[in-house]
């Protein structure tokens, strides 16, 4: 068990040390799971983000890559989409708009985590884009609400949450900026 201790007055002259159990999310161990999730899911969004702008082969042909002229979210969209919200996705499907919100979101979604900097705009922008994929395809496939998507939503909300930015990442040095000081929404 982590143990947190501090020492504090009581009157004038008498010292007194309180030890308290740390709360889990601050122990070694927690610390460092939480990184790899965050390393995990932030790769997970860079590799797509990579894939589709390249066609690296993997989801995305060559022959569809962005950088060739395809669109990364026309395929998808227009083909792939059921239930209520079906019609919201063929109607953006192959937009430019589209397909560059998709993408700098793949990209700034998946830096942030990696780097562990921004955790709070990539938490909520992720957790929006996962919801939206997740509503893409009406009810889930293997079951009738749950997914991947929700569950990647609910992690990348409680990384930002328990500050997994700040072990194995840039998150402490990010905090400490003027800029985020000044802005405390970007932390």
């Amino acid at each position: 068990m982590a143990l947190s201790e501090h020492k504090t007055h009581v009157g004038r002259d008498t010292l007194i040390r309180v030890v308290t159990p740390k709360p889990l999310t601050e122990s070694h161990a927690a610390r460092y799971a939480w990184a790899a999730a965050r390393f995990a899911l932030g790769w997970i969004f860079l590799w797509a983000f990579l894939d589709k702008t390249f066609g690296l082969g993997h989801e995305t042909p060559a022959a569809k890559a962005w950088i060739d002229g395809g669109s990364p979210t026309e395929g998808f969209l227009a083909h792939a989409t059921a239930g209520p919200f079906a019609g919201f996705y063929h109607d953006i499907a192959g937009a430019a708009w589209a397909d560059w919100l998709f993408m700098l979101g793949l990209a700034g979604i998946g830096a942030a985590l990696v780097l562990g900097v921004g955790m709070r705009i990539a938490a909520a922008a992720g957790a929006a884009l996962l919801v939206m994929m997740w509503s893409a395809v009406l009810p889930p496939e293997n079951n009738p609400f749950m997914d991947d998507h929700l569950v990647y939503a609910i992690l990348i909300i409680g990384l930002a949450l328990v500050s997994a930015g700040d072990t194995l990442g840039l998150g402490r040095w990010w905090g400490g900026t003027r800029l985020v000081k000044r802005l405390p929404f970007l932390k």
